[in-house]
Order: structure tokens, then sequence, then C-alpha cells
């Protein structure tokens, strides 16, 4: 785990993260040294598979270079603001980014899988009505360091024999509006030399930017792609995503048609379940002839309730009125378990919160 004591706010600032460089500029920074190539696939190898947090760590470096690594960079530019657990070994961070604002990341524990949610912007514009996310907008989207960055903070929360084995790109933000930097932290977290992580065991959420899914498809990557649906019809998606109102449900569906038709990975549909908003048997009704004819995984949230939002959480028996009604239609559906739901583990809520509360 990192260690509490890290060098000053306006140290790290000052220094460039590393976490930004791609393998050509580190090459080249050590060409300019006068190094040899292969220290850079040793770095990579210090920062991402042996955890360094210090160059002083690095000890097949020579002294001489760590100790200019140490005057030109630094690994981990953020500052934990605040961290939670939850009693099912759900941990969620809250960090404090060295170029402004605070974003969240949780890693889950589920058997012998070790997930991670990590944030793509600061704040989120998509207006989603019932998340925490988006309630003051968004600020910036995070570099590629900085998402890099929440990566091997939660890997580091992890014990040495344990690792890493999913990703998911939904944590604050919209990672569709930030793709080329989100992209280019997944290329280093799929890397043999980064986390090792199959691109089938990374997803990437959107509530649907059909050009921005073409984009993904045309990459070439067999992410898996997630689409927060959360309304079985136009008029109640416009309400609940208002971006809609500027996409239309149709083209987010036929996007999400063709990065099927791309990389023959079945898609996953979103749909946080709101009581007595979309929760009802009619929903569920015309969620199947919605999705019967395609290759889905249609995944069910039950809402975790956010402070000063009017949304409630759904009950037991529309819960289960709602999936017999999907079952039976012939669609593919999972009820998440909610986890962490002790620790404001809703996207958002943690950073809300603080700032209600200051």
């Amino acid at each position: 785990m990192l260690p509490t004591v890290t060098p000053s706010a306006q140290t790290r600032v000052s220094k460039r993260h590393l976490l930004d460089l791609t393998d050509a500029d580190l090459a080249e920074w050590m060409k300019q040294q006068g190094q040899p190539k292969f220290r850079v696939g040793q770095v990579w190898s210090w920062v991402f598979q042996r955890r360094a947090d210090s160059f002083q760590m690095m000890s097949n470096l020579p002294a001489a270079l760590r100790q200019r690594l140490e005057e030109d960079f630094v690994i981990f530019q953020a500052d934990e603001a605040a961290c939670q657990t939850s009693s099912d070994g759900t941990e969620k961070l809250l960090v404090r980014l060295s170029g402004g604002g605070e974003v969240e990341c949780v890693l889950l524990r589920d058997g012998i899988r070790r997930s991670i949610c990590v944030s793509s912007q600061v704040g989120c514009a998509m207006g989603c009505v019932f998340c925490a996310s988006g309630l003051d907008g968004v600020e910036r989207n995070l570099t590629r360091g900085e998402i890099l960055e929440q990566m091997l903070r939660l890997q580091s929360r992890l014990p040495e024999d344990e690792r890493l084995s999913h990703i998911v790109m939904m944590g604050m933000g919209e990672p569709l509006a930030n793709l080329n930097n989100v992209l280019a932290a997944l290329d280093v977290a799929k890397a043999e030399k980064g986390l090792g992580i199959s691109p089938r065991r990374i997803t990437i959420s959107t509530v649907g930017l059909p050009p921005a899914i073409d984009r993904l498809a045309a990459a070439d990557v067999p992410f898996n792609l997630a689409v927060s649906l959360h309304a079985p019809n136009e008029a109640l998606r416009n309400e609940l995503v208002p971006v809609n109102r500027k996409v239309g449900m149709d083209a987010v569906l036929q996007a999400a048609d063709r990065y099927f038709a791309a990389n023959g990975r079945r898609l996953t549909f979103e749909y946080v379940l709101l009581g007595g908003v979309n929760d009802d048997e009619t929903c569920a009704r015309q969620l199947v002839k919605l999705l019967k004819s395609r290759n889905v995984m249609l995944n069910v949230i039950p809402y975790n309730p956010v402070a000063g939002l009017p949304y409630l959480e759904p009950t037991k028996t529309a819960i289960a009125k709602f999936r017999q009604i999907l079952e039976q239609g012939g669609v593919t559906v999972k009820f998440r378990q909610r986890k962490g739901g002790e620790i404001d583990a809703a996207c958002g809520q943690l950073r809300r919160n603080r700032q209600t509360a200051g």
C-alpha cells in the first residue's frame, strides 16, 4: 500500500507525471541520459508488476539514474483525500488530483475476482438525473496518467499474491467523451509489460455517444461495451438521461449493434432500477420488446439512494416481478448484487458528501 508520507503537492506538480509518458517518450529521455533502451522496460516492470511507488526502490537501476528519474518525474502525482472500506471488502478512494478536482475509484472483491471501477473525467456532462457524479457538471478530462494512477493505487491495496483481474471504465465521467486518453490508458493496462489484463476483461461504459462508439469499434480491440440504457422508451430516457434528447435511443441502439457486428463481443445494457419510475411491468415488457432479438446481457442495478435526490430504491416485490417478466420474455438478465452501499459506493457519492459536509 502506498505510504502516507508523500512529496509535497507543489514538488509533485513541478515534475512530469511518469504515467503520462509513452514508451517512446521514456526511451528518448533515457537516450538523453546516455542510458540504454532496455532501462525503459525495467522502469515499467517496477511500476506495474512490482508496484514501486518511488524510484529509489528500483534496485537494478544505477543509483545515478534513480536520482535523475527522481529529479524529473513523479510516479504518483495525486493525493488520497479519503478512503472507505465496506464489510464486503469493497474499498473506495477519493483521489485529489494535482491538475484540479477530485475523482473516485473503487476496488471490488468477489470470490477470486479483483475488479476495479475507474473514473475518466472530473464530474460528468451527461446529466443523468439520479447520479451524484454529474450534479455539478463536468470540469475536465483526466489525462492518461491520472487514469493509470487510479488503477495503480487500487492495485497497491491488494496483497502481493493477488492481482487485478477486471477493469470497468464506469466511475465518474463519460469514458467516450475522453476516448483518446481512455484508450491510451487501457493500452497500458492490457499490455504484458503493463497490468497484463486481457481486453476481454475490460469494460467501457457509456450512456451512448454513437460517433465515439463507432471510433471504439474501429480501434479493433475486443473491449466489452456496456450501454447505460436506464429506460425502455424515448420519452422516459429523455427524462432520465437528458443527453438522449440530442442523440435519440434508436441511434444509440444502432451504434451498439454496429459495435457487436465489428468485434463479436456480447453487449451489456445497464439499467438502474428506480423505485416507482422505471420499475413497473409496462417498462419490463417494453424492455423485452427492445432487447429480445439482440445478443445482449441486461445488467439491472437496484438504485443506491443519493442524499438530496428524490429517487428511491425499488421494493423487493417490484424487483421480483420485473425480473420474472424479463426472463419469461427471453432476455438474458443479471441483477447486480449491490456492493459497498454502506460506504457511499454509488458513483460520485463520496465526493458529493464531502463537498456538502465542507
